[in-house]
């Protein structure tokens, strides 16, 4: 039994390493984008954050599922079980803020019922 908890708590890390991984190439993608980005600034700028955002969301994926992986697998006392709750709380906030961001919209809406609003049509 300490030898499968042994292998979880290592696939928990290397899932872990895969999402800050997944962080920093979106970051150094992101700027090197930006960096040799040709044309409008501003456009540029509002680029450089969708990208930066999509990594981040992938990434904080990648970190909540290998919590969720060590959390259950390894350890579940409630105790754990609470620190995994609030943990995926936090992050769950974080991805939604940030799909609002790079979106303009909530991750519920659909994309098509936010341009009949915004357009006034009253069927939507």
């Amino acid at each position: 039994m300490e030898t499968f908890k042994q292998v979880v708590e290592g696939v928990g890390l290397a899932i872990d390493g895969v999402g800050v991984l997944v962080i920093v190439i979106g970051l150094i993608a992101a700027v090197g984008r930006y960096a040799f980005s040709k044309g409008d600034a501003a456009a540029s700028y509002r680029q450089l954050r969708q990208d930066l955002g999509r990594g981040i969301l992938l990434g904080l994926e990648f970190l909540v599922a290998a919590d969720i992986i060590r959390t259950v697998a390894v350890d579940p006392t409630l105790e754990n079980v609470s620190v995994l709750g609030l943990i995926v709380l936090i992050r769950t906030f974080l991805s939604m803020a940030l799909q609002v961001e790079l979106e303009g919209r909530w991750p519920w809406q659909d994309s098509d019922k936010k341009g009949a609003q915004s357009a006034g049509d009253p069927s939507s």
